[in-house]
């Protein structure tokens, strides 16, 4: 993915315990950390990355097993690939950059370690957005036959290794297109074609099988977490966007739900589907730019 695709940002690569986390950087001011959703890498932030790089200093890294970040095996427990391991990457990550403390946004799954991150790590965290999520403990919870037949991939993904791995393998690009044809609202024609090139060409092998790893996490080690923080609230303003296209819109009140996570919470639906940044770039960029 050439320079142009960023403009005026740098690549980097930062150790982080066992990993190595892939980022790019770019702009001047108050950290932010844009963290991307499944099956996508650092490269859906193109269209706001640099616009938001007017005002901040935009950090965008691929998540562990996404993208050109260390993609190690999940082991038994799933723990390498939990919302925790994640949350405490962007920590380091900050710290290896000088930042103490930042603001985070955070797609699909890069939302749900947004949850963490806030819940483990409140003192680092300024404001913080979720986009296009429920909590995770609340979506299993509330799991009806038609949820389970919209997100059935939350299902599939969290079978044993290798079932899924061997599936999307026979047809890694075919799977990759269905969930972004699916799960947007507004045609294929929205995603930029060097944003889908990188998608294709970090949905190998390993980035198969850590991204169900990541999904097996949220089953399991996740689930342990959350319950484990009990009634324990976000701290840092939030706020909350979702596409009124989507499954998110249809089966929740979606600032009750978050309300009940957080003590300062706003937001609003965007006109699109699932990949809000991608499919109402303009609206997200106006909502971050306004809160952050």
């Amino acid at each position: 993915m050439g320079a142009e695709f960023f403009p005026g940002f740098e690549q980097r690569r930062i150790a982080v315990r066992e990993v190595e986390i892939a980022l790019r950087i770019g702009g001047a001011g108050p950290p932010l950390f844009l963290l991307h959703g499944y099956p996508q890498t650092h490269a859906m932030w193109h269209g706001l990355a640099p616009k938001l790089a007017e005002r901040f200093t935009v950090v965008c890294p691929d998540l562990r097993g996404y993208g050109d970040s260390a993609k190690p095996p999940g082991g038994g427990d799933h723990a390498m690939y939990a919302k925790r391991a994640m949350a405490a990457d962007i920590v380091q990550v900050a710290d290896g950059l000088g930042f103490g403390r930042f603001a985070v946004v955070g797609h699909d799954r890069g939302a749900r370690v947004v949850h963490r991150l806030c819940l483990d790590w409140p003192q680092r965290v300024i404001r913080a957005c979720v986009i296009d999520v429920a909590p995770t403990l609340t979506m299993y919870r509330s799991t009806d036959m038609a949820f389970a037949s919209a997100y059935f991939h939350w299902f599939f993904l969290i079978q044993p290794y290798d079932l899924p791995e061997r599936m999307i393998g026979a047809d890694p690009t075919g799977w990759l297109r269905h969930c972004l044809g699916a799960w947007g609202k507004s045609g294929m024609q929205v995603f930029d074609e060097r944003a889908l090139a990188e998608y294709e060409r970090c949905f190998d092998p390993a980035g198969i099988h850590a991204t169900c790893e990541d999904y097996r996490a949220g089953a399991t080690i996740d689930l342990a977490h959350d319950e484990a923080n009990g009634e324990a609230r976000i701290e840092s303003p939030l706020l909350v966007l979702w596409g009124d296209r989507g499954v998110v819109h249809h089966t929740y009140d979606v600032l009750d739900i978050w309300r009940r996570q957080a003590e300062r919470v706003e937001g609003q639906a965007l006109p699109c589907g699932h990949f809000v940044p991608e499919e109402a770039p303009e609206a997200t960029l106006a909502a971050l730019q306004g809160f952050f």
